[in-house]
């Protein structure tokens, strides 16, 4: 199955403030909020949730296209992408701005501030899907990440006009995202992918109830930190998977890019939707124990370990059949 990822390319600046954020808000002068926190320690990593998830997939054995817009200071992230088996031949290079950059700082809570500056990736919607999906050969799935808004709505309106069945992420674009732009977004998808405050999120935006979503898309994947994951399938069943217990929680960042390649990883070789969602917990728990997004190293035999202490021996011997060579 041939995974294409539509999404943002961009450069994390992660800081770690040993505090807590909320020990520093006065609730009632928050409109005059005027906050510096000082911080101990700053990783400079490679980051964007499309680029995340791309290289998630290839990590377990995947070839995904990755889909996006970046600056003419890409050249070593692509390097290293391609070194890792993504295939970038999908990525617009802007002749006028820097790739994005995300900056991130976490408290002793796991609480999070970040800015984001766009660059390059509003050029994402000067992408067409087709000249890409003929040159690679077409795909199976796209899934259509946060990214340029414009960029996202094009993207999914052209997987409508030429039946390309695709997945819709909006998530950390909801937050600004109008009740007309999110149900543009998701109407039609074949899996919906959210955390469990996105989902209510869109509901609250779009006026539809998660009954009517539901109607509206094909599968919907509810994650819920430590609580695990909820797919939400087309006949109404429901698969409660819990997520993987002892974590030691080291950076929170990119988590659900690691959980979505997990899952998808799992739809490239017809895995049911019970062992997607425990690939994606396991490849989240990868990533929230190391800094970074792209940091992490997989070796086969950890992996079916952990899957088989956490959800049984059958669940690892399944996704020890049909995952490939990694």
């Amino acid at each position: 199955m041939k995974i294409a990822v539509s999404g943002s390319i961009a450069n994390d600046h992660l800081m770690t403030f040993t505090g807590k954020f909320s020990d520093s808000l006065v609730v009632d002068q928050l409109d005059k909020i005027s906050l510096s926190f000082l911080v101990d320690d700053l990783d400079v990593r490679r980051g964007g949730c499309g680029a995340n998830i791309a290289f998630g997939l290839a990590s377990l054995g995947e070839e995904p296209v990755l889909i996006g817009a970046a600056g003419e200071d890409f050249d070593d992230y692509r390097s290293w992408l391609e070194r890792h088996g993504v295939d970038c031949s999908g990525v617009r290079i802007s002749e006028t701005r820097h790739t994005a950059r995300f900056v991130c700082t976490t408290d002793a809570a796991q609480a999070q501030i970040a800015t984001f500056y766009a660059g390059a990736m509003a050029e994402a919607r000067e992408i067409e899907l087709k000249p890409i999906h003929d040159r690679v050969g077409g795909w199976d799935i796209v899934l259509i990440g946060p990214d340029d808004p414009e960029g996202m709505v094009r993207h999914t309106e052209e997987c409508r006009v030429r039946g390309y069945r695709f997945a819709a992420d909006p998530s950390q674009q909801l937050a600004f995202a109008g009740g007309d732009l999110i149900r543009t977004l998701i109407d039609g998808a074949a899996y919906l992918f959210s955390n469990e405050y996105e989902a209510a999120l869109t509901e609250k935006k779009t006026g539809w109830s998660a009954g009517e979503i539901q109607q509206r898309v094909g599968t919907r994947v509810v994650t819920r930190g430590a609580e695990g994951v909820s797919v939400y399938e087309e006949d109404g069943t429901v698969i409660e998977v819990p997520a993987l217990a002892g974590i030691n929680a080291v950076d929170p960042t990119g988590v659900g890019d690691a959980f979505r390649a997990g899952f998808l990883a799992g739809l490239g070789v017809d895995l049911p939707h019970e062992q997607c969602a425990q690939l994606g917990c396991v490849l989240a728990a990868s990533v929230v124990e190391t800094t970074g997004t792209q940091e992490y190293r997989l070796e086969r035999g950890a992996l079916l370990s952990r899957l088989r202490d956490e959800y049984g021996d059958e669940a690892a011997h399944i996704v020890d059949e049909r995952l490939p060579t990694f």
